[in-house]
């Protein structure tokens, strides 16, 4: 029997939904909010009936019967670190939830709606590899300063969607393959796939790895302590200079790699500099990767906006794929890689974890 699933991913000015039959999109809409919508509500979890009225009027007004659903998945939100796969929401997870347990963002909405709605109908709710997925090596937590180790803090649930999704397509166990996966899009995120883990990764949020359209990623440690205690910012405007306002937004004023190219092809130097820098960093972090698993790599695989982008794939390949080769996933279908997380559990694949 066909499995009918609601997906719900909360954004921070937009709610993204999709109805699936199995892994058969049957529609899709992005429900837009201003911000006069959004600026009545104190608090990201006061948002919860106003953004769960408009998915039921969308429901509604396509005519669809909600009772045909047989299970409710959402966006996992800022829980506390977790390995990856696809939790229940329990009454622990969705407490977490509601206080933000690791900050307020508006995927900590996934699960409480999909939870709801799903109590509602009587179905089961779910989220998927949420950001905080934490499978990290215990070396790899190491710093340099005990108060300040390292952190999973990545595109988890594109990450690991591609990388199952390259095994099923050759026919092997995702646990068995060596792979180093790399995300880029606003952020950068590149991992080491292990035994059907992520054992190391830079963080793609603050501090850590290449620079992106919108973060800075690794900086100088010693001029970023001097800028903070220069009296010159505020706390607020130090992040935004690393997170939002960075990296490839900070050299040229655009976080859209296609705006960045047409300057580049146009002969403007700073442009074809700023892009080749930002090629060259991710590729470091591919060798990093490399060497976390012992040069032993089955697959390079790239995914997110920016790997539309032939060029620089192109560029990559010419500097990394000594390594291993490359396979190339371009965008993130999140709606599907929630879908198929949920399909994972309901098929018996896999068992759904315990928060």
């Amino acid at each position: 029997m066909a499995i009918r699933s609601l997906i719900i991913n909360p954004g921070s000015t937009s709610t993204k939904i999709g109805v699936f039959e199995d892994e058969t999109l049957l529609f899709e809409e992005t429900l837009r909010h201003s911000t006069d919508e959004i600026a009545r509500f104190a608090k990201i979890v006061d948002q919860k009936d106003f953004r769960k009225n408009i998915i039921t009027n969308l429901l509604k007004a396509k005519n669809f019967d909600i009772s045909s659903l047989n299970v409710i998945i959402g966006r996992g939100g800022m829980l506390k670190p977790i390995p990856g796969g696809t939790y229940a929401v329990s009454d622990a997870l969705l407490q977490d939830l509601l206080i933000g347990k690791q900050g307020q963002h508006a995927s900590n909405l996934g699960g409480i709606l999909a939870r709801e709605i799903g109590n509602e109908l009587g179905v089961p709710s779910y989220i998927v590899d949420p950001v905080v997925v934490d499978e990290l090596a215990p070396v790899a937590r190491y710093s340099g300063v005990p108060e300040l180790p390292r952190i999973s803090v990545f595109h988890a649930l594109n990450q690991k969607a591609v990388a199952k999704r390259y095994a099923k397509e050759i026919n092997v166990a995702y646990d068995t393959l060596n792979l180093i996966v790399v995300h880029m899009g606003g952020g950068v995120s590149v991992g080491a796939h292990q035994g059907g883990k992520v054992i190391d990764v830079f963080n793609a949020l603050d501090g850590d790895g290449a620079f992106s359209p919108e973060r800075a990623g690794a900086v100088p440690v010693g001029a970023l302590v001097k800028m903070c205690f220069s009296g010159e910012f505020t706390q607020d405007q130090i992040y935004k200079k690393l997170v939002g306002n960075g990296g490839i937004t900070a050299y040229l004023g655009t976080n859209d790699m296609r705006d960045v190219n047409k300057s580049a092809s146009e002969g403007n130097e700073k442009a074809i500099a700023v892009r080749e820098a930002f090629i060259y960093q991710v590729c470091k972090d591919i060798g990093a990767m490399s060497s976390v698993l012992k040069g032993n790599v089955d697959k390079i695989i790239v995914t997110g906006g920016i790997s539309y982008d032939q060029g620089i794939v192109d560029q990559m390949r010419e500097r990394t794929e000594w390594i291993a080769s490359f396979q190339v996933y371009p965008g993130e279908d999140e709606l599907l890689a929630l879908a198929q997380g949920g399909l994972r559990v309901l098929s018996g694949e896999e068992n759904a974890l315990t928060y």
